[in-house]
């Protein structure tokens, strides 16, 4: 039976795609999903044989009967598809399954396994004629070039926000779902996509697999590692129209141009704070539900961001590397140094909008408006007195504490 199939394939090589773009198009499904998922992110390999499953699926939708080009065709794949017709001798007699010798992974039909097998020998036939990126699945190629036509015709019944991929619709349909199949072992958290909880995992076992070939720092994401190259090249190509201030990431200024524009697209379901940027409001989520996924080795103690254990290990160390060139005043954090160095420069970015009255730092402007507001959240156990200030509070206590030990005499 294997070859009666593997015959009738090798007729139809000379035949050309016999499916349409627009069949081709509804039969896209997560083929293309996972295939610039797994370009994307650079999961390699890993990702994209957790998905291949759904290439199948699509596959058994639109058998890939393709033009054939013999000569040009990778020699490793071919010795790996010699083999593959060989060791399943045996193993499709009774299944009528066709075996991957790579990973063992089952196909229904020969062809179904041959686009598959393009995973390990890296073999990528389909090339795009406006950039020349290459891709193992015809199916890719085709959303690949909606990206250069500008085509998407895959829409959204709830909000009416398209796209190009039928894949990216599904996880974006997800938003509105609150479907999260995605979870993780360690702490029971779930995520919308694959690659999210991949990233999360990271996390947990501090694995940063994305290294920088210049210095050798490591990385937990390739979005991270792309920022930092670009400290070592100087190239900053994407620049603010506003103030001139350049990035090496087209996604760095989006965020920052959110800045001149106020735009704070991440609201928060909880207590209706809006963000500008969706790790703030990831961030500021834990402060309801009281997650501290960041724990200091030393004495235990846990954070909501990697950035606050960073700066509290220091605590044990003794690091204070954020100089001040005006004085050699030392700190641990950035943010400290840079309220310090206000000192200097005298500057007073939080201004009240009652009073006009300006602050160099954005706790001393909060401070100030209960002023205005009345508003007194540090309260006395004792009498109930009320005051705008934790240390007028701590003041007042004196008082009691004072009572009771000329009582006591």
């Amino acid at each position: 039976m294997l070859r009666s199939v593997v015959s009738f394939l090798d007729d139809k090589r000379g035949v050309k795609e016999e499916c349409g773009d627009d069949r081709i198009t509804e039969c896209t499904v997560k083929t293309e999903e996972y295939e610039t998922s797994a370009d994307a992110t650079n999961e390699g390999m890993a990702v994209k044989l957790k998905e291949e499953d759904e290439e199948q699926k699509v596959s058994e939708e639109t058998p890939e009967i393709t033009e054939y080009n013999e000569e040009s065709s990778n020699q490793s794949f071919h010795r790996v598809l010699v083999f593959t017709q060989a060791s399943n001798k045996e193993k499709t007699t009774n299944s009528h399954l066709f075996h991957c010798p790579q990973c063992e992974k089952t196909f229904a039909k020969i062809q179904f396994l041959k686009t598959h097998l393009r995973v390990h020998t890296g073999e990528k036939p389909y090339g795009c004629s406006h950039c020349g990126r290459r891709f193992s699945h015809l199916a890719s190629l085709t959303g690949h070039r909606r990206t250069h036509t500008g085509e998407k015709p895959y829409q959204c019944f709830q909000c009416g926000k398209r796209f190009a991929l039928s894949g990216s619709l599904k996880l974006h349909e997800r938003i509105h779902t609150g479907e999260k199949p995605y979870q993780c072992l360690q702490c029971g958290k779930s995520f919308s996509r694959h690659a999210f909880l991949k990233k999360h995992q990271r996390m947990h076992s501090g694995e940063k697999p994305f290294c920088c070939l210049e210095c050798g720092k490591r990385f937990s994401h390739p979005s991270s590692l792309k920022d930092h190259e670009g400290s070592h090249t100087g190239g900053k190509p994407y620049s603010c129209s506003e103030c001139g201030r350049q990035f090496s990431h087209p996604s760095s200024l989006k965020v920052h141009e959110r800045i001149h524009s106020g735009e704070k697209p991440y609201h928060c379901t909880q207590c209706g704070k809006n963000f500008s940027h969706l790790t703030s409001l990831k961030i500021h989520v834990r402060i309801h539900t009281g997650e501290r996924p960041y724990q200091c080795s030393q004495c235990g103690k846990g954070f909501s961001h990697a950035g606050l254990l960073k700066g509290h290990e220091r605590i044990h160390t003794g690091e204070k590397p954020y100089h001040c060139t005006q004085c050699e005043k030392s700190f641990t954090q950035s943010s400290a140094l840079k309220v310090h160095q206000r000192i200097h420069t005298g500057e007073k970015p939080y201004c009240c909008s009652e009073c006009d009255k300006c602050f160099s730092h954005p706790g001393s402007l909060k401070i100030h408006q209960r002023k205005h507001t009345g508003e007194k959240p540090y309260q006395c156990e004792q009498c109930g007195k009320s005051f705008y200030r934790s240390w007028y509070l701590k003041v007042h206590q004196r008082i009691h504490t004072e009572e009771k030990d000329i009582s006591s005499s």
